[in-house]
């Protein structure tokens, strides 16, 4: 692969599995150096940190254990990551958690949680790292939102809301930092083919006593024109896209990649 981020260093929220990981691996291959974040078990953590440490030539890619439901320990990831890296030119926030009740039995600590994780990490991340790209003049934010983020449904309240409000958030940095060579774009995903969504389609088949493929194009994908994954490659392509040289154009954008549901 051309190394279009030599020279670039990137922290990767969420990136011990999953989309996040993913992400990490492609901005590794591109050549930059990347620090993970995540939470796991010990030898999945490992792993991560080999395969992503393998793709920037290093026996292992940094990583920190930062809790980012508290902002102090949020705040101090960046730092470790400029330490590490000497600077922190591509943020990706990527950590999520998810849960499902109705509004009225939704738990409140449940919904604490996910505005924390989701959103508000986002922003203490953002606040933190921006002083440094603005100094170097050239910064990448990127929010991994979702379809959630353009869109509702039912029972999944504190999710909808954190999504929608990582969008906003994206679109005052960008109008804020958009006279300099920093962006912040959101991605927004249906839903990707990762070991936890797979586990959901297991779960919804059992439920409703179908076949796997049934319950993932009738009951997952129920909202989702194409009837597919998306793809972990498929977010973390665009991604790459929006932290090379030729994307300095795209910012404040919130955009889809999820098989036409948006559209439809």
């Amino acid at each position: 692969m051309e190394t279009i981020l030599s020279g670039r260093t990137a922290l990767v929220t969420g990136s011990t599995s999953g989309i996040g990981l993913g992400i990490a691996k492609l901005l590794a291959e591109a050549g930059a150096k990347v620090m993970l974040n995540g939470f796991g078990k010990p030898e999945e953590i490992a792993r991560a940190r080999q395969e992503v440490g393998a793709a920037m030539g290093a026996a292992e890619a940094p990583y920190s254990g930062a809790d980012l439901s508290k902002p102090e320990q949020v705040r101090q990831m960046i730092q470790e990551t400029q330490a590490a890296l000497g600077s922190l030119d591509i943020l990706v926030n990527n950590a999520g958690i998810q849960f499902v009740a109705p509004i009225e039995e939704f738990p409140d600590d449940k919904f604490d949680a996910i505005m924390a994780i989701n959103f508000a990490s986002n922003f203490h991340a953002i606040k933190a790292a921006l002083p440094g790209m603005k100094a170097r003049n050239w910064g990448r934010i990127i929010n991994i939102a979702s379809a959630h983020g353009l869109i509702a449904s039912p029972f999944k309240v504190a999710y909808v809301s954190a999504k929608h409000a990582v969008v906003g958030m994206t679109k005052t940095v960008a109008v804020e930092t958009a006279q300099t060579a920093i962006t912040c774009n959101a991605i927004c995903p249906g839903f990707v083919r990762t070991p936890l969504a797979e586990a959901q389609v297991k779960t919804l088949a059992k439920e409703h006593n179908v076949s796997e493929e049934a319950a993932l194009k009738d009951l997952l994908l129920v909202h989702q024109p194409s009837k597919r994954w998306i793809e972990v490659e498929e977010v973390a392509q665009m991604a790459l896209y929006l932290c090379g040289p030729n994307s300095g154009g795209v910012t404040g954008a919130a955009l889809s990649i999820d098989g036409g549901w948006y559209a439809s």
